[in-house]
């Protein structure tokens, strides 16, 4: 089993819905989480992480985290010599996403409430892996700003998922194929 496929055994999409979407989980589709949010599709979780290719001791950036499913996915695939930082808009997800990370005994890994007009958590940046659970209109150079000479971000942007990897001399963008997702905001 590879590690993208071990940290989906290790943290069941189920484990971090609430009650009433849990005997959906199964459901390869988006499923609704309260507040406009999503959980989303299995598969595109999955084609991003393995975009994404996050190695151990990495330090990670989550936007959008949402439940924590995705936190706690990439806190799986950093293990606990890295790092990983989920920023999340609604007040109420970051409660719900910390109580899932928590019973999960994640302690390197946390999620943050965004602050309205700020992208990503510039100030504890730079990152060695950004993911972005939300579609922007636009490849947003504030979060570009915040990866890790030699990181990579994974952004659906326009209807296209991206894959963005920065070097010390460009930055490398690759596109891999369509998807939706609630917007960027």
């Amino acid at each position: 089993m590879d590690r993208v496929a071990e940290a989906f055994a290790a943290f069941p999409r189920a484990d971090f819905l609430p009650a009433s979407q849990r005997r959906r989980a199964s459901y390869d589709g988006p499923l609704d989480i309260g507040w406009g949010q999503t959980s989303s599709q299995p598969r595109t979780v999955e084609a991003m992480l393995r975009l994404l290719d996050v190695h151990p001791g990495q330090r990670v950036l989550d936007v959008g985290s949402g439940s924590g499913w995705t936190t706690a996915l990439l806190a799986h695939l950093t293990g606990p010599t890295g790092r990983v930082l989920g920023v999340e808009l609604e007040p109420d997800l970051v409660d719900l996403g910390t109580a899932h990370l928590d019973a999960h005994e994640l302690p390197w890994a946390s999620i943050h409430e965004a602050r309205p007009g700020v992208l990503g958590l510039p100030d504890a940046a730079p990152y060695h892996r950004i993911l972005v659970s939300a579609m922007a209109r636009e490849l947003p150079d504030e979060l570009v700003a915040q990866l890790h000479t030699g990181g990579v971000m994974v952004i659906p942007v326009a209807g296209t998922m991206l894959r963005v990897a920065s070097s010390m001399r460009a930055v490398q963008v690759t596109r891999h194929g369509s998807y939706r997702f609630v917007p960027l905001r």
